[in-house]
């Protein structure tokens, strides 16, 4: 019972080990992958007293339950939602200490959709191409959780800091994305481009961990057929036949021949990866940036 490890009890809908990714892979197919919520996942680090890159457990929707086999100090961020040690409420945002042999259960989320999961000393998956994240596109990374899988935790390095308090985003009524538009916005209608600034835009159910789906409106193409193969960015707005923009988180894929429209900042996707299906979404297009080859053609390399 005092080996430093956790016995799954309960996976969730979805529960995947993460990291801070496998940035710099690109050229080879693999996106960075990693947490989608990263403020949420660093601070969760933070209140049990890990290095920011420690591995954690990011749930979606309905969260989880493991039964620890050593005292651990955790801690649950992202999402709240009602925290249990052996069925007694702990706190939710703040490091609790839980004693070997008991069951820590993060329930399902009250509003957002990912809570993160941290335990002192990090979860001790083997890395690949140097990162725990699991990579539901690729693979790469250890499998997502399952009941009776037994995941290794690393030494604790200190005692947690002591906070009164964390700060938490709250619930906005309406996801508000920033797009620099390029670099194939030509791909796209005067008309199409005004449906993307001022279109009911809503979350799909169909989002995932490569990318949040948008219903609504189309935005009208001012030209058929599709590109050849180039490089996709995180936060690419990708547009493909059915007109309804994709915006690309984490596991995106590294390449793609359909149109993007523009590309959200980095700093709005940890809102994207929390906003449930049915949240109303506005594109707020912020003019075009320099992208290298001239619009309309091909990249290269």
């Amino acid at each position: 019972m005092t080996d430093s490890a956790f016995v799954v009890v309960r996976p969730g809908a979805l529960t995947t080990v993460q990291d801070l990714g496998r940035g710099g892979h690109a050229h080879l197919g693999v996106p960075r992958s990693g947490a989608l919520d990263q403020p949420a996942h660093r601070l969760a680090n933070r209140l049990v007293g890990n290095a920011e890159g420690a591995a954690t457990l990011e749930t979606t929707l309905t969260g989880c339950a493991v039964r620890l086999r050593r005292a651990a100090t955790v801690a649950v961020t992202g999402a709240p939602c009602p925290v249990t040690v052996d069925g007694r409420p702990a706190a939710w945002g703040a490091a609790v200490r839980v004693p070997a042999g008991a069951l820590l259960e993060a329930g399902a989320a009250a509003h957002g959709v990912r809570s993160y999961m941290a335990f002192d000393g990090g979860v001790e998956a083997e890395p690949v191409l140097g990162s725990r994240a699991t990579d539901v596109l690729s693979g790469l990374g250890p499998a997502p959780l399952v009941d009776g899988a037994v995941l290794r935790l690393g030494t604790p390095h200190g005692p947690a800091p002591g906070v009164d308090g964390i700060p938490h985003r709250g619930v906005a009524p309406e996801l508000v994305l920033p797009v620099v538009l390029g670099p194939r916005d030509d791909w796209f209608t005067p008309a199409g481009l005004r449906t993307l600034a001022t279109g009911d835009f809503r979350v799909s159910a169909a989002s995932n961990r490569i990318g949040l789906r948008t219903e609504g409106p189309s935005l009208e193409r001012a030209r058929d057929g599709e590109l050849a193969s180039e490089g996709m960015a995180l936060g690419a707005l990708q547009v493909p036949p059915d007109g309804r923009p994709v915006l690309f988180l984490a596991d995106h894929p590294t390449t793609g021949g359909y149109p993007v429209v523009g590309v959200v900042p980095e700093a709005y996707l940890a809102a994207a990866a929390q906003a449930v299906p049915g949240t109303s979404v506005r594109f707020t297009p912020l003019g075009r940036a320099s992208w290298g080859p001239p619009a309309g053609r091909n990249a290269t390399g």
